[in-house]
């Protein structure tokens, strides 16, 4: 068993609309096997981990069952990483299994969480199921454990996770920034950040202010809040004269800390004091002495200056039984899977750290003590969760006058979210009745103990937080169109993404050409990926996003987004990029990038090309609805989506009309419409009904719609390569960048439109086109032009030199119109434009098809100018 190339496709895909790995198995050496053996197999695997006895889920009962002993023995990959991760905690079950070509070799998609996770997961299936078949042992329970650990230290944590889990209830994305917990909720303008239980809304200043505990402490005394009396100390001498002059009990803390450390409560001797003092230096410069409260301590959780919740927290401790030790009875309680390490899980770890011997010294015990039957045995004296404390639910009880002080505390100090410390008696009554204090406030508060709290009822602080963020209507998301297709992606992008602009709105928008802002370009090269994607949704000015969306980005890592109000796709026809990636066919292409109207919104739309059948066969996969165009009123797919209502896009007299049931209107006269070339050129059409209707989709009104249409310039700025067309002394060149059959098709189609007498192309094929692609481009050539220019450049793409030329060579000679004499070959794309430019007579129509736009335009319009000037030149004498 050979693992080959691994992707995580972090985004929907072809497989799922979750997070999966695709793995590549090769199981060519076990094709041989019988059933029996395969049984054999599957069985010690079950020995070794249980879990795989498990029945599918429904999502992969059917499709996860294989027929081949190598598709047999993927599954048994595919269930064990499954397994593997569901025993560690992580809340997965989606898998498939497909079977590829050569023989025995198979991919599987499995469902993670963290991708480090599931790639771990990955190698200790695979290991697994490779000792079920070699009949050696696997320890899955080390394994799991392992994977556990991973999985709790990368995971987001429960405060960060809370907010996160509530805000996608809501429908609001999310998208962690970093390996911790920077998280983006939202797209674009409507987008906010969270840091753990801080927001964009938090308050430097604020968060500044309670990090001074004495600072604090002044500005609630101003407003009347009760707070402990103390005041901040030098050095340990000092802070015992301090809780002589305060009066014992005290508490010695650092005056900048937070999660407990280095507090130590309840001191009454020399000793503790100077003790105390030691630790708190350990963790800030400058320590506090305050009186000591009796009571319970509370923590309450105010959320946008209103009390959320609440909870009573005691100090760490374990119970005697009269025969453990004091260390055997802390290992006992670690044992509770709710204690872990850091805050990944709802309660921490006891630990007996030279503060807890410190503390059970106190209580005149040792690590090795054996506490008699019922005693209580504090491990610490501070009630802090990240120290192995406990939380119990008391939201209800929170008397109202207590509540009532607490925010006077936290809008002191000018805090969105802030976790109050309390210390009294009886939280049912008012502070000042019964000598309570609050002890201080604190920024970005762990939320774990109100989520998970370890008696009482669980409260919804994550949805509070995200409730502070987004209005109850605000899903955080901006308008995404996203646009796939064989020919015509990026000149519609350009057309949509236009479209907007002119109803005021800053368009993010990705494609072939680059990342831009409005008109400034942010990035550059083939930018039609999901990195671009999430580039332009993580951009905070943004208010729209046009996504051109290639099949390579799906096949590599999935969409960039999760949803997308509208999705496009212009044609399939007969494919492009076939041969590669396992894409064998038009049909398999189509299946890639139906990916984007899979995830289309439910209230969104699907622009789908009626006249193109693998196209419209996409409307039956979309969540939400379809809107057909096609150049024909009288395509059948039209009249019977029009028949039950729904909308459509189609050219009548020359106009671009929308239609939905009875109901028309006239969008654009193409004599207006400078794309289309009043309407001569077929396939600008076919691009700007798709951009008019996707603007429709998008509630555009039809003027703004038209006014965009007609304003919209084809040229080498705003569409670089997608058929400009430069007027040179009587004759016409269009620079294109069309590289496939089907492009070539509609670009004769267009020139049988267009006046001349000679027709001229520069052009070469790209290396990584399937033999017959390429041939299949040179005999259309061969019947649509009169002289060539044929070059080898950097598009050869791993080919030998030659190779592309010589494959051209053999479609020419299916062709009818272009002789062999009238090919002329070449090195080097700017060398083929010169050559041909300088042989360019008036009445030529002349494709320069450029490979390296960029290069290839920049060189034209030198190059014009001093032929003229040459010409010119020559003509005088």
């Amino acid at each position: 068993m050979n693992l080959g190339t691994t992707r995580a496709l972090r985004g929907p895909n072809i497989w799922s609309q979750l997070t999966v790995l695709e793995v590549e198995i090769d199981n060519a050496m076990h094709l041989d096997k019988t059933t029996q053996e395969i049984d054999a197999i599957r069985n010690r695997a079950v020995t070794m981990l249980p879990e795989l006895n498990r029945p599918a889920s429904p999502d992969d009962e059917n499709e996860t069952i294989g027929r081949t002993s190598s598709m047999l023995l993927a599954e048994l990959v595919a269930r064990a990483m499954i397994a593997l991760q569901q025993h560690a905690g992580c809340a997965v079950k989606f898998a498939r299994v497909s079977e590829f070509k050569p023989a025995g070799v198979c991919k599987i998609a499995v469902q993670y969480c963290e991708e480090p996770v599931g790639r771990m997961a990955l190698a200790a299936a695979a290991e697994l199921v490779k000792a079920a078949i070699d009949g050696q042992n696997f320890d899955s329970t080390a394994r799991v454990a392992t994977i556990r650990s991973l999985d709790q230290q990368i995971r987001l944590g429960p405060s960060t996770g809370s907010i996160v889990r509530a805000a996608l209830a809501r429908g609001i994305p999310a998208r962690r920034l970093n390996d911790r917990s920077l998280v983006q909720l939202g797209y674009g303008c409507k987008q906010h950040r969270i840091l753990a239980a801080e927001t964009d809304r938090t308050s430097a200043v604020a968060e500044s202010i309670v990090q001074d505990k004495e600072l604090t402490k002044q500005l609630l005394d101003a407003v009347g809040v009760p707070v402990p009396k103390g005041r901040p100390v030098t050095s340990a001498e000092d802070a015992w004269a301090a809780a002589q002059q305060i009066g014992v009990p005290v508490v010695i803390k650092p005056q900048d800390g937070n999660q407990g450390r280095g507090v130590a409560c309840n001191l009454n001797t020399r000793e503790q004091v100077l003790a105390a003092y030691a630790a708190a230096i350990e963790e800030g410069d400058e320590i506090i002495c305050e009186k000591f409260a009796h009571g319970a301590d509370y923590r309450l959780l105010v959320i946008g200056y209103k009390l959320v919740a609440a909870a009573r927290r005691e100090p760490p401790q374990v119970t005697g039984d009269g025969r453990h030790t004091i260390n055997q009875l802390v290992e006992e309680a670690n044992k509770d899977p709710r204690r872990g390490e850091d805050h990944a899980t709802s309660l921490s770890k006891l630990r007996l750290d030279e503060i807890a011997k410190g503390v059970l010294q106190e209580q005149g015990l040792t690590v090795d003590s054996i506490p008699a039957a019922g005693q209580i045995v504090l491990i610490r004296r501070n009630a802090n969760l990240s120290t192995g404390g406990s939380a119990t639910d008391v939201t209800d009880l929170v008397h109202p006058e207590v509540a009532a002080r607490v925010i006077d505390g936290v809008q002191m100090v000018g805090l969105d979210i802030a976790g109050v410390d309390v210390v009294c008696q009886d939280i049912s009554r008012p502070l000042e009745q019964q000598g309570g204090i609050i002890v201080e406030i604190n920024a970005a508060p762990g939320l774990r103990m109100h989520l998970e709290p370890s008696a009482g009822k669980p409260r919804a602080v994550g949805e509070a937080i995200v409730g502070t963020m987004f209005k109850p209507e605000d899903d955080g998301r901006i308008p995404i169109v996203a646009l796939s297709g064989t020919n015509g992606k990026t000149t519609t992008t350009r057309l949509i993404s236009h479209i907007l602009r002119c109803t005021g709105k800053r368009v993010g928008m990705t494609c072939t050409d680059g990342v831009y802002l409005n008109d400034r370009r942010l990035d550059t090269g083939d930018c039609s990926g999901p990195k671009s994607a999430r580039t332009v949704l993580a951009n905070p000015a943004v208010e729209a996003a046009v996504l051109e969306t290639a099949r390579g980005g799906i096949l590599r890592e999935g969409l960039g987004f999760d949803l997308c109000n509208t999705a496009v796709v212009t044609n399939i026809a007969d494919g492009d990029h076939l041969g590669l990636n396992g894409i064998e066919t038009p049909e398999q292409l189509a299946r890639v990038k139906r990916v984007i109207v899979e995830s289309v919104s439910p209230s969104g739309y699907a622009v789908l090309n009626a006249d193109d059948p693998l196209t419209a066969s996409m409307a039956e996969y979309c969540p939400g609805k379809t809107l057909f165009f096609s150049k024909s009123p009288t395509n059948p797919l039209l009249v019977s989506h029009r028949a039950k209502g729904g909308k459509v896009v189609y050219v009548r007299n020359n106009c671009i009309m929308a239609a939905e049931g009875s109901w028309e209107a006239r969008i654009a006269l193409l004599d207006s419409v400078p794309l289309t070339f009043g309407g001569l050129i077929g396939f600008q059409v076919e691009n700007a009904m798709a951009a008019a209707s996707a603007a429709w989709t998008l509630g555009v009104p039809f003027e703004m719609i038209r006014h965009a249409l007609e304003t919209f310039v084809n040229d080498t700025q705003k569409v670089p390569a997608r058929f400009n067309v430069l007027q040179f002394q009587g004759s016409t060149i269009v620079i294109d960048y069309g590289h496939n059959a089907a492009a070539i098709t509609a670009l004769c189609e267009a020139f049988n439109k267009m006046p001349h007498e000679r027709r001229v192309i520069v052009y070469t094929a790209a290396g990584d086109r399937r033999d017959e692609d390429i041939i299949r481009q040179a005999e259309l050539i061969a019947n649509g032009f009169d002289f060539m220019v044929l070059y080898e450049d950097a598009c050869t793409r791993g080919r030998e030199d030659g190779e592309v030329c010589r494959l051209m060579r053999k479609g020419f000679a299916l062709g009818k119109r272009l002789r062999p004499e009238n090919v002329v070959e070449t090195r080097g794309e700017m060398k083929a434009i010169e050559m041909t430019l300088r042989q360019m007579v008036p009445g030529d129509l002349v494709l320069i098809q450029a490979d390296q736009v960029e290069e290839a335009i920049a060189f034209v319009q030198q190059l014009l100018p001093k032929l003229a000037s040459e010409q010119l030149s020559v003509s005088r004498k």
